[in-house]
């Protein structure tokens, strides 16, 4: 058993990893760009080692280290074929287990307790426990999946715009501004979307709720058809007795306004955040429990 083991969560956006010692205590943190494994395995591999190594530095620790220590990793697309394994396989870490998204979400908001989650960011996913057992949905990555998420949202904004500018959809203050952006020519928006990854369409997120919030109709109605995507989601997770909902993630905060009033009822705050969720899962490591991929 060693003293120190290492969580990360695989963002879309950003890598983030976490150095704790055999108490489970954060010792230091460090931060890489994106790790979304499906869309660009190689340059994920890269950033996961560096938010690793930069953890180690910020702990005080010598960076090469992390050859003898175990890792969680945390990341959107683990349930996918073989690219779990895969991941686990081009580690250099003394021991890796990845893991969804969903899972490091769950236990980072639940711990061990029973509920539902939904975590919101470049991409979406949702996950339960009942009695011990856990299941999930979603998260199936953006080209066919990822509803409610920062990346289809931004998606769905160009979408609209370039319907507006063809006058097949109503437009707003908010695709005219986009279009302006592209300087009125659909082509560009064009090339921008068959050359970007999820993240870069997330990022027009902030924008959307920004503009929904002044009632832009285009705006409200793309976080409208994204809500419901959301509650139809929760849904098929919650149960009767189901004691609590937690959001995650960087647009949870913003979502809450328009979840359904039966789910508003049973949210709570999360006890923490999908980094807190593979810190916890690499305590169990370090303890010599087991830590499912699933």
């Amino acid at each position: 058993m060693g003293q120190f083991a290492i969580g990360i969560d695989g963002g879309g956006t950003s890598c983030r990893a976490a150095v704790i010692d055999h108490s489970g205590q954060v010792l230091g943190t460090g931060k890489a760009g994106a790790a979304n494994i499906l869309s660009d395995l190689e340059n994920s591999l890269i950033h996961i080692v560096a938010s690793a190594k930069q953890a180690l530095i910020d702990a005080g620790l010598t960076p090469e280290l992390l050859q003898e220590l175990p890792a969680v990793i945390g990341t959107a697309g683990a349930n996918v074929g073989d690219y779990g394994k895969k991941v686990e396989g081009a580690l250099p870490f003394a021991s890796t287990r990845v893991v969804t998204d969903a899972t490091t979400a769950l236990q980072g908001a639940l711990g061990d307790a029973d509920g539902v989650i939904g975590a919101f960011g470049t991409g979406s996913v949702y996950n339960a426990r009942r009695d011990g057992r856990i299941w999930g949905i979603g998260g199936w990555g953006f080209v066919i999946g990822d509803q409610a998420s920062g990346a289809r949202l931004g998606r769905d904004l160009l979408e609209r715009a370039v319907l507006a500018r063809d006058k097949v959809a109503a437009g707003s203050a908010l695709t005219a501004s986009i279009m302006a952006e592209y300087g009125n020519d659909p082509e560009r928006i064009v090339e921008f979307a068959h050359a970007s990854k999820p993240k870069d369409f997330a990022r027009y997120a902030p924008v959307i709720f920004e503009y929904a919030g002044m009632e832009d109709a285009v705006a409200i109605d793309i976080v409208r058809t994204a809500a419901k995507s959301i509650t139809e989601s929760l849904d098929a997770l919650l149960w009767p007795e189901c004691p609590s909902i937690c959001l995650l993630g960087g647009l949870a905060q913003a979502y809450r306004p328009w979840l359904d009033e039966r789910h508003k009822a049973i949210l709570a705050e999360p006890r923490g955040d999908v980094l807190r969720g593979a810190v916890e899962l690499a305590a169990k490591l370090l303890l010599g429990e087991e830590v499912h991929r699933a």
